[in-house]
């Protein structure tokens, strides 16, 4: 495997990493705020995260590359108010889109079978921002109004768990 492709993939297995322990600790901050669905939604969001970093180790190994697995930085315990969280959650989805944007600009011209890969997670990408926009802005809605943000909360609670890879959304 070429050393900069390796490193660039490397370097996505880092960022699906974060994304899911990041997830994670939003998780577990609105669980102890009582917003169980929201909760939920993370934590679901937290495992796809996950599934992405393995699918992208996978290609590592079955490209005989090397995978090297960076320590992750710790994650802040409050995130603020739900509207605050998700936001967070938005811009954390646009900074992925971006890098998968940058890695797709350089692995087409140089692997294409990787370039593949690389377009299956953005092709995810466009769903993932609308899914973070569309909770972000029913929270605008519900910010002051706690029955409309219990009805957010209970929406994503509905959330099940997507078998697959990319596309799976």
């Amino acid at each position: 495997m070429n050393e900069e492709l390796q490193k660039l993939l490397n370097n996505l297995i880092q960022i699906e990493h974060v994304s899911s322990t990041l997830y994670l600790a939003m998780s577990a901050y609105m669980g102890k705020e009582n917003l169980t669905g929201m909760a939920k939604w993370l934590r679901l969001q937290s495992e796809e995260e996950r599934t992405h970093m393995l699918m992208l180790i996978d290609y590592v190994v079955d490209k005989n590359g090397t995978v090297v697995i960076h320590s992750i930085p710790a994650q802040p315990s409050d995130f603020g108010t739900p509207l605050e969280t998700f936001q967070k959650v938005l811009a954390h989805e646009q900074f992925v889109t971006n890098s998968y944007r940058q890695a797709y600009n350089f692995v087409s011209q140089v692997d294409p079978q990787a370039g593949v890969i690389i377009q299956d997670f953005l092709r995810e990408q466009i769903d993932e921002e609308a899914q973070s926009q569309t909770i972000v802005s029913r929270l605008k809605l519900a910010e002051n109004n706690p029955s409309a943000l219990l009805l957010v909360d209970q929406e994503l609670g509905q959330r099940q768990n997507e078998a697959g890879g990319p596309a799976a959304g």
